[in-house]
């Protein structure tokens, strides 16, 4: 009878050690899931805040392009207007006027390349962050199916 009452109270000590384990694991994963939400809120906040800044550049931009496009040219556009108009003139060859349209198709190529590369960043940046949050709420909801009381 003794030899079983020493049995019961090691397998209650042995189960009582892989309770404090698995608590022990929750908390570390609870902490993990908590830093990754962290983590993702901070981001976020900073795609949220580039978002609103762009969002305010595009509509300055689109107010001054319909500005422009409905006022007559005059004073500082007339100037730049003039000046480049001026620079079209001080050309002395066909050949130097299709040189120069080439440079600047090609800085419109570069810049087109540039912008496309950056849209694909983003994409890839936005998968990233939609998978890590995927995971986190799939690592959370088997944490507390787990730890919720049948």
């Amino acid at each position: 009878m003794v030899n079983e009452v020493s049995q019961w109270l090691a397998e209650i000590q042995t189960l009582q050690q892989q309770l404090q384990v698995l608590g022990q694991e929750r908390d570390q994963a609870y902490a993990s899931a908590a830093n990754w939400r962290r983590l993702y809120e901070s981001e976020s906040e900073q795609r949220r805040n580039d978002s609103e800044r762009s969002q305010t550049r595009i509509r300055a931009l689109a107010n001054q392009l319909t500005m422009f496009q409905q006022a007559p040219v005059t004073g500082e556009a007339s100037s730049d207007l003039r000046q480049v108009l001026a620079d079209v003139n001080q050309v002395e060859s066909v050949d130097e006027l299709r040189s120069q349209l080439t440079e600047a198709l090609t800085l419109c190529d570069q810049l087109s390349s540039a912008l496309k590369a950056e849209q694909f960043a983003h994409e890839e940046t936005r998968q990233s962050l939609t998978t890590a949050l995927g995971d986190t709420i799939d690592v959370l909801s088997k944490e507390l199916a787990c730890s919720s009381p049948d």
